[in-house]
């Protein structure tokens, strides 16, 4: 059987230094906000290119604080994609404002520049793009409309670990670039944990407080904050995996190589553009009769997953929050993608016959 994933051979080769980071981090005696948080904080701001991170508790805390810190009038519209994750949307809604769908370029996956500018109002205060799957966003067209319109803007970076745009790596583009290192990510802690980056001291500063309780000084409170840092064990096993991130990602892209030329034309595979490189997260292909290539392949001993089957807006908890947006687009992308396994313990004659099972269907 060839498993999607298995985190216990992706972690393998690292298990000697987790356990010396795990002792280190024991005998310490310090496991909230201590210097192994610090030196992951600056070993990934260098690694993105960024000036700041501030370490948080999962990736939908990163969102929720970020859009938080830009303090934005109560309803304000936010613009996000109509087929990304439900934590995008949630830490739209959790902040008081209102997600504004907009359609992906059906090639891509990714928010549609050539439909952001129809959706934006005298409300529209921000836009949350998403780099789904790996793929970084078309960033020029929307960097202009930001301008343009004085919008505010956040990346949601949490499949895009090192993933860049004409040479800039992913979270340094928008005022903070929220990143999830949930245990199946590139880059992935051994349980929840997140980040946020920033190029500006004082936004460094507004999250840093937020994550805290909204305090820079013990027991003094600024404002109303969240416990949501990231703790000093997953600090570490990060800074362990972080120096194998480039090796993780040149893993992928080669498997991801070996889909994109064998693969027969019947599916539709990932876009390339010398623009983007695309660090692969998750390897999604599109076929009208998905269900039946996923219960084929499976019954070829390969498993597979569906990111995702249910598009935001035709789930129980946002039909009336996200009520009058059609979203036409994102169904056809719900209902056709599959995502097949490429994971850092894959071989490459995993993915042959894998691609050999596929062009026979």
């Amino acid at each position: 059987m060839i498993e999607y994933e298995n985190l216990g051979h992706v972690n393998r080769s690292f298990f000697e230094e987790y356990r010396s980071a795990f002792s280190e981090v024991l005998e310490s005696g310090w496991y909230i906000l201590g210097k192994k948080v610090k030196e992951f904080e600056e070993a990934f701001a260098a690694y993105c290119g960024a000036k700041y991170c501030i370490g948080v508790a999962n990736g939908l805390d990163a969102l929720i604080l970020s859009l938080r810190a830009l303090k934005l009038e109560p309803a304000s519209e936010v613009l996000v994609p109509s087929n990304t994750y439900i934590a995008t949307i949630l830490s739209i809604i959790h902040n008081g404002q209102k997600p504004i769908l907009v359609e992906p370029d059906i090639r891509s996956y990714n928010i549609d520049p050539k439909k952001i500018e129809e959706k934006i109002t005298d409300r529209t205060r921000a836009i949350l793009v998403v780099h789904l799957y790996g793929k970084m966003c078309d960033m020029d067209p929307i960097l202009t409309l930001c301008r343009k319109y004085d919008l505010r803007l956040v990346e949601d970076c949490a499949q895009a670990h090192g993933a860049t745009y004409k040479d800039k790596r992913a979270g340094t583009f928008g005022e903070f670039g929220s990143f999830s290192f949930y245990p199946t990510k590139n880059l992935g802690a051994l349980a929840d944990a997140g980040c946020v980056t920033t190029n500006d001291q004082e936004r460094a500063e507004a999250i840093s407080t937020l994550r805290n309780y909204g305090s820079k000084v013990k027991y003094y409170n600024e404002v109303p904050g969240f416990n949501s840092r990231l703790d000093e064990m997953q600090a570490a096993f990060l800074t362990v995996k972080l120096k194998s991130l480039d090796l993780i990602t040149e893993k992928k892209r080669k498997l991801a190589k070996r889909y994109l030329e064998g693969l027969k034309e019947d599916f539709v595979k990932p876009v390339v553009h010398p623009d983007f490189y695309d660090v692969y997260h998750i390897f999604n292909i599109r076929h009208p009769e998905r269900d039946k290539v996923r219960d084929y392949l499976l019954k070829q001993g390969i498993k597979t997953e569906i990111h995702y089957p249910i598009p935001p807006n035709k789930q129980m908890a946002m039909k009336e929050i996200l009520a009058g947006q059609p979203t036409p687009v994102a169904e056809e992308i719900h209902n056709t993608t599959i995502s097949l396994p490429i994971s850092y313990f894959h071989e490459e004659s995993d993915i042959q016959y894998i691609i050999e099972k596929l062009n026979a269907f």
